[in-house]
């Protein structure tokens, strides 16, 4: 698992215990025939999206420690936001969680062990 593949399953597992629905957002192209491609998610959008408990919308951008966001990945996040989204860029859980809480999705009961999702 990529490093950014595995910080996005502990962001999603982070979400299922925080009872966030949320889910994993695939964008790309696979090839099903000689000349022919299958083109499957919005170009741009983030790697997790969801419903917050209040209704908002959720955009979850996973980075490894030194990714970078994409111009497209920018104006994604810029375009939720300007809707009344939530959008997080997270480089592990913790900061997904930092970054609900600053939003003022605090304490909904124990979750950490030293480092990991309880």
């Amino acid at each position: 698992m990529t490093p950014e593949g595995r910080i996005k399953a502990e962001c999603l597992r982070y979400l299922k215990k925080r009872n966030i629905k949320a889910w994993n957002n695939p964008t790309g192209s696979v090839k099903i025939a000689p000349d022919r491609w299958l083109h499957f998610g919005l170009k741009g959008s983030s790697d997790i999206l969801g419903c917050l408990p209040d209704g908002r919308f959720l955009a979850v951008e996973t980075k490894a420690k030194r990714g970078r966001l994409t111009d497209e990945q920018r104006d994604f996040l810029r375009e939720i936001e300007s809707l009344g989204g939530v959008v997080i860029v997270a480089r592990s859980f913790q900061e997904l969680d930092a970054a609900l809480r600053r939003e003022g999705y605090a304490d909904l009961g124990p979750l950490f062990e030293g480092d990991t999702i309880a």
